[in-house]
C-alpha cells in the first residue's frame, strides 16, 4: 500500500487503480474458509465437487470477496480506511479455483460530495477481481465513504 493517503478530492470519475499485489488460493485455503463460513460439498471435497455444478473444487464466492477486500485495501490507500457504504452489484461470473492468482482493478465511476456532512463524501466504484488468465471472477459495484481533505 502507498504511504500517501488519499482523500475524496484525490479521486475523479474515470480513474483506474490496480497494483501488483496478488493473492493465490490453494485447495487447503479453500477448504479452511469453507469449513468455517460456507460448508458446502463443492467447497470442501474434490470428489463431491467433481459431481457438482462446478465440476471441481471451487472457492466460496465469499472467500473470493474476502480476498478482494484484502487486495482493495492494498490498492486504495484511503485516509481512514476502505469503508463500504452499500453495494449495487455483486456477481461471480466464474468460480475461483485452487491455484488461481487473483488481482483487482478499481474503476472510479463517480465522486459525490456530501451536502449534509461536508467533511466527507462518496466514491462510487467498480471492483473487478481477475484470475491469472485475466478472466473476471468477481465484479462488484458500490459506494465507499471517503473523508474530504481537512481545510487549513
Amino acid at each position: 500500500m502507498s504511504d500517501v493517503l488519499m482523500y475524496l478530492e484525490d479521486f475523479s470519475s474515470g480513474q483506474k487503480f490496480n497494483v501488483a499485489a496478488t493473492e493465490t488460493l490453494s485447495a487447503d485455503d479453500i477448504k479452511a474458509f469453507a469449513t468455517s463460513y460456507d460448508p458446502q460439498p463443492f467447497h470442501l471435497d474434490e470428489a463431491a465437487a467433481a459431481q457438482s455444478f462446478f465440476g471441481g473444487l471451487a472457492a466460496s464466492g465469499w472467500h473470493t470477496a474476502a480476498l478482494t477486500m484484502r487486495l482493495l485495501v492494498k490498492t486504495l490507500p484511503i485516509k481512514g480506511g476502505v469503508i463500504g457504504a452499500g453495494f449495487e452489484e455483486f456477481r461471480w461470473p466464474r468460480p475461483t479455483r485452487p491455484g488461481d492468482v487473483l488481482r483487482v482493478e478499481v474503476d472510479v465511476l463517480e465522486v459525490k460530495f456530501s451536502q449534509s456532512k461536508p467533511q466527507q463524501g462518496f466514491l462510487k466504484h467498480r471492483v473487478t477481481t481477475f484470475n491469472q488468465n485475466n478472466e473476471p471472477v468477481l465484479i462488484m459495484t458500490g459506494n465507499l465513504l471517503v473523508p474530504r481533505r481537512p481545510q487549513t
